[in-house]
C-alpha cells in the first residue's frame, strides 16, 4: 500500500524542510520530492501540520497505570516499599492487561510510537501493545537471590514463555530485566550475564536511582553500583541503564567504554525526590541519553512531550547554562537516542527515505504553537501532546485525526 502525507513541515536529520512523504507498505521511500510515478493508495494532508518522528518512551512500566495519582508525596522508600509493591501483590495478569491499554491509548495520543516497559505480569504488556499496533521491548522485571532461586527462575522462565509466543510479531522484541541491584543477588546477576549472552539479549536495569541505593552499594562493596556492575561483566552485554541520578565522573566514563545508554526519567525522579541526573556531563562525555516517563506511578503521566519540557529546563537550571540542553538534542534524545538504546536505529527514530514509517503529526493550528516561530522549540517548550493529530507505527495509521483506529 503507498501512502503520501502531502506538504508538511517535516523535522528531517538535517533540519526543518517543507515536502511530501511517501510510504510503501511499512517504510518512508521518499521525503521531500514523491518520486515519478508514485500512486498513492491513501493521502494525508500535512497543510498547517508538522511531521516527527514517533516518539520514544525509552523506560516506562505500562501496567503501573492503576497507580496513577494514587501514593503521592511520599517518601522512596515509604512509596515503593509501603504502598506500590503491596498493592501490585494484589493484581492479576488481567488486570495488569487492561490498565497497560489504557496506558497504551496515553501514548499513541501523546504522540509515542516505541516503548520499553519493564513488567512482572507475564502476556500483559506484550498483549496490549500487540493489541494497540505500537512498537515495543518489553522485559519482564527479574529478581532473585542467586541462580537456585525459585522465584528467579520462575520469572525467567515467564519471559521465555513471553518471547517464545511473541517470535512472529514483527513489533515486539525483548531485553532482559534485572530490576536492579538491591533487588537480585551477585550470583543471580551471574546467572543473568550467562543467560544474556545464551539468549542473545540485552539488559534493561534500575540502576543508581536513589541516594540510598548507591551508599548500600558502596557499604556492602567498597563500590559504586556501576562500578560493582562493571567489575563483574555486566556490562559486557549491551546495557539500557534506567535514572543514573547520583553517579560519579569514574561512573560516567564507564558508561562511555561500554557504551552503557542512560534512560533519564527527570519528573520521576523529581517527583520521588531522588535527585536530577547529571545529563550535561553524561552527553559531554558522549554518552547515548535517551528520555522515559517511568510509570504513571511516579510522574503521573506517559506524555512525552512534557518529559522533554523537564529534560530541557531542569539542565539549563541546574548548570545555569541556558545552552546545555537546547531543544533539539532533547528532540533527539526522544526519538533517534532512543532508537540507539533500543538496537533500533537502522529502522527508525528519524524521518529518512528507507527507515521504517512510525510518525506523528501534530496540529500546528493550536493556539499554544501560535505564532510558529522556532517550531523544534516548540515542540519541547510549548507542546503539551494535545496537539498530536494522527499517529502511523509501521506504515499503519494507528491514530487519525484524533481517533483511534485500531
Amino acid at each position: 500500500m503507498n501512502t503520501k502525507i502531502t506538504s508538511a513541515l517535516i523535522y528531517t536529520p538535517d533540519g526543518l524542510i517543507t515536502g511530501d512523504i511517501c510510504i510503501t507498505d511499512d517504510r518512508i521511500t521518499a521525503v521531500g520530492t514523491a518520486p515519478e510515478g508514485f500512486i498513492a493508495d491513501k493521502v494525508i494532508s500535512g497543510s498547517e501540520k508538522m511531521v516527527i518522528p514517533g516518539l520514544i518512551n525509552a523506560h516506562t512500566h505500562i501496567y503501573m497505570s492503576v497507580f496513577r495519582n494514587l501514593a503521592d508525596d511520599l517518601s522512596f522508600d515509604d512509596w515503593l516499599f509501603g504502598n506500590i509493591l503491596p498493592r501490585e501483590d494484589r493484581l492479576d495478569t488481567e488486570q495488569a492487561y487492561k490498565w497497560s491499554c489504557l496506558s497504551c491509548e496515553e501514548m499513541i495520543r501523546t504522540g509515542t510510537t516505541t516503548f520499553m516497559s519493564m513488567n512482572i505480569f507475564p502476556n500483559a504488556d506484550s498483549r496490549a501493545a500487540h493489541d494497540f499496533g505500537m512498537r515495543a521491548v518489553i522485559t519482564r522485571g527479574l529478581v532473585g537471590e542467586d541462580r537456585n532461586d525459585e522465584g528467579g527462575i520462575r520469572r525467567l522462565n515467564e519471559h521465555l514463555r513471553d518471547c517464545e509466543l511473541y517470535k512472529d510479531d514483527p513489533l515486539i522484541s525483548f531485553k532482559l530485566g534485572p530490576h536492579a541491584i538491591y533487588s537480585c543477588g551477585e550470583d543471580y546477576l551471574m546467572f543473568l550475564i550467562e543467560k544474556a549472552k545464551e539468549l542473545h539479549q540485552d539488559f534493561h536495569i534500575h540502576l543508581s536511582e536513589s541516594r540510598r541505593e548507591v551508599e548500600d552499594c558502596i557499604k556492602k562493596t567498597g563500590k559504586t553500583p556501576v562500578r560493582y556492575l562493571y567489575d563483574m561483566g555486566f556490562f559486557d552485554i549491551p546495557t539500557c541503564a534506567a535514572h543514573c541520578v547520583h553517579i560519579t565522573d569514574e561512573d560516567i566514563d564507564i558508561f562511555k567504554e561500554k557504551n552503557v545508554s542512560v534512560l533519564h526519567n527527570p519528573k520521576s525522579n523529581l517527583k520521588l525526590a531522588n535527585g536530577i541526573a547529571p545529563v550535561k556531563k553524561l552527553l559531554e562525555k558522549g554518552v547515548n541519553v535517551c528520555i522515559g516517563t517511568d510509570s504513571q506511578a511516579s510522574n503521573n503521566t506517559l506524555n512525552m512531550f512534557s518529559e522533554m519540557n523537564f529534560a530541557a529546563l531542569l539542565q539549563k537550571g541546574v548548570y545555569e547554562d541556558p545552552i546545555v540542553c537546547s531543544a533539539d538534542e532533547v528532540l533527539k534524545m526522544a526519538t533517534i537516542n532512543g532508537a540507539k538504546a533500543l538496537g533500533m536505529d537502522k529502522d527508525i527514530g528519524e524521518i529518512v527515505a528507507g527507515k521504517k514509517a512510525d510518525l506523528v503529526i501534530i496540529d500546528l493550528n493550536s493556539v499554544n504553537l501560535t505564532p510558529k516561530n522556532d517550531m523544534v522549540a516548540a515542540l519541547v517548550y510549548s507542546s503539551n501532546g494535545s496537539e498530536v493529530n494522527t499517529v502511523m507505527i509501521d506504515g499503519k495509521v494507528v491514530m487519525e485525526e484524533g481517533r483511534l483506529v485500531r
